[in-house]
């Protein structure tokens, strides 16, 4: 499974599988850091191309090291999070 993050392709900003043509960001790495992904309903309802896709909650690398636009944090303090979200639950990026 991937992302697309290619504004050329209708699946922009969505999920897909692979392969595929377009720019996209595999869903599963080696890493182990989207061993738990939270999916942020970000740009979605509508999908405004350029406007940012992929941003997630995921496992940080133990470097703490800078993310492409998404929010890394230590397993543990993730796990914690989803623990407590709720259906209703808003996430509010500052």
């Amino acid at each position: 499974m991937g992302w697309c993050n290619d504004i050329n392709s209708k699946n922009y900003n969505q999920q897909i599988k692979l392969p595929t043509r377009f720019n996209h960001e595999k869903l599963y790495r080696k890493d182990s850091l989207y061993d738990i992904i939270v999916f942020i309903n970000y740009n979605i309802n509508p999908i405004v191309k350029n406007k940012g896709s992929a941003i997630f909650l995921h496992i940080a690398k133990k470097s703490y090291q800078k993310t492409k636009g998404c929010i890394a944090l230590k397993k543990e303090h993730l796990i914690k999070i989803i623990c407590s979200i709720k259906k209703n639950t808003k996430i509010k990026i500052n």
